[in-house]
């Protein structure tokens, strides 16, 4: 979670132009970009941005659950709860790569907006040589 939290704040400290991003296609490693379908880095960030306050709130919700609303949420019905490990487990294993996932997005989103800069001041460097 740490994890996320931190690989997006860097991506928000970084990307101050999230227009660069426009027309730039996510590459993975060794492979050519693919453009048909896919959405630009742009719409990524947005994305990515989008997502944070949700996964925020989410946490605050769960940590602001009183007692009393938890214990007026159990059901009688025991048959249910026999298998609330192996549910639970799932949802937090899913949540797990969920994270993991927009970790690695934002991660890769930054380094490449990096490399675009990196880019377009090489390019003014050689321009005023």
């Amino acid at each position: 979670m740490e994890q996320y939290f931190s690989a997006t704040q860097k991506m928000e400290q970084e990307v101050m132009f999230p227009s660069l991003l426009r027309g730039v296609f996510p590459q993975q490693e060794g492979a050519a970009p693919a453009t048909g379908g896919h959405t630009d880095l742009y719409e990524r960030y947005q994305l990515l941005k989008a997502i944070k306050p949700m996964v925020e709130k989410g946490l605050a919700s769960v940590n602001d659950q009183s007692p009393t609303s938890i214990d007026t949420d159990r059901v009688s019905d025991e048959g249910a709860d026999s298998n609330l490990e192996e549910r639970l487990s799932h949802h937090v294993n899913g949540l797990q790569q969920v994270l993991t996932d927009l970790t690695k997005n934002t991660k890769a989103l930054t380094r490449r907006y990096s490399q675009i800069l990196e880019q377009i001041s090489l390019s003014e460097d050689q321009s005023s040589s």
